[in-house]
């Protein structure tokens, strides 16, 4: 287990993020949803990640019924808070949002200081605990302000208090992430899609920031939402039909990863995790067998040839560090 920040919360070099089982895109029967959770325990993954958002707390229920039976000590749990859930009699689904779940309820921003509390405690009600680890600031996009000014300051209350061990904020940017590091005491980031073999934003400030501070990242969207889980026409990039000059790269990266004798969802695993800022890299799955191959992927040694290869033909900047292979 690493460390997050200063906080004495420790995080695993692997994570199991739980969108998937909040049916995202698709349906996810409870059993299908209960064993992948089962499967990440079996692999040795003690860190859990979920989200109002997901599902409309469909991810919450259920990770919390999975992990209820799990000594509490012996795992991390992190939730973001920032939307509250409100009843409606609207009917539909939630489709929209990605989520293959009833409109039972509505999303509503609120990053006030009672809003944070107030989402804290549905979480852990939906999640059937009594405990969080780390409690992030959950796509504070549009709401900047009174997310540094009265749900930051919330959040450290939390933490002083003792209710949390570890404040942050979660985005898909690296502009207002990198201003979290700059600017305040989180002890963590979660950058979601920023930081892969596709997208290397974070590499520019984010990163270097957090080391200078002493703050840990968390890596999610390593595979950019699909496409560098399975390149083809069709797969999906920051959860819309990928670009065809972004599938073509993609193509060229697995083509380059079999001819060195591994794959790319091992090479996209294990690139966001040399970094020394990144301590975990935050998978999402929904099935066992998904779970068990990202497992296997991380596990995965990638040859010091195929990122040699990457960066003599462009596809990978000379200052991004690289697993680096023990000799044999």
């Amino acid at each position: 287990m690493r460390t997050l920040g200063r906080s004495g919360v420790g995080v695993g070099a692997l994570s199991f993020g739980a969108a998937g089982i909040g049916n995202l895109y698709t349906p996810v029967t409870e059993e299908a949803a209960y064993d992948a959770v089962a499967a990440a325990w079996e692999a040795g993954i003690r860190s859990f990640d979920t989200a109002a958002h997901y599902g409309l707390g469909l991810s919450e229920r259920r990770l919390g019924a999975a992990l209820r039976e799990r000594p509490r000590a012996a795992y991390t749990l992190s939730t973001k808070v920032g939307r509250l859930l409100e009843p409606t009699g609207t009917g539909g689904d939630d489709l929209a949002n990605g989520f293959a779940v009833p409109a039972t309820h509505r999303r509503v921003w609120d990053f006030s200081a009672d809003g944070v509390r107030r989402a804290l405690e549905a979480g852990l009600e939906r999640l059937g605990l009594d405990r969080v680890d780390v409690v992030y600031l959950h796509d504070p996009d549009d709401h900047g302000e009174q997310a540094f000014h009265e749900g930051y300051p919330a959040l450290e209350k939390l933490r002083s208090e003792g209710v949390v061990g570890a404040i942050g904020a979660g985005m898909n940017q690296t502009g207002m992430l990198t201003r979290f590091v700059r600017e305040t005491d989180v002890d963590v980031v979660l950058c979601a899609g920023r930081y892969t073999l596709l997208d290397h934003g974070a590499l520019a400030e984010l990163l270097p920031a957090a080391q200078a501070r002493g703050t840990s990242v968390v890596v999610g969207g390593a595979f950019n939402s699909g496409l560098l889980a399975d390149p083809r026409p069709g797969a999906t990039y920051d959860y819309a039909a990928a670009p065809p000059e972004l599938l073509e790269r993609a193509l060229r990266l697995q083509e380059t990863a079999r001819r060195h004798g591994t794959t790319l969802r091992a090479a996209a695993l294990a690139f966001p995790a040399a970094h020394p800022a990144v301590v975990s890299v935050l998978v999402g799955a929904r099935s066992a067998h998904e779970v068990r191959d990202c497992a296997e992927q991380f596990a995965t040694p990638v040859p010091a040839a195929f990122w040699r290869e990457l960066r003599e033909a462009g596809l990978l900047p000379e200052e991004a560090p690289v697993p680096v292979q023990e000799p044999s």
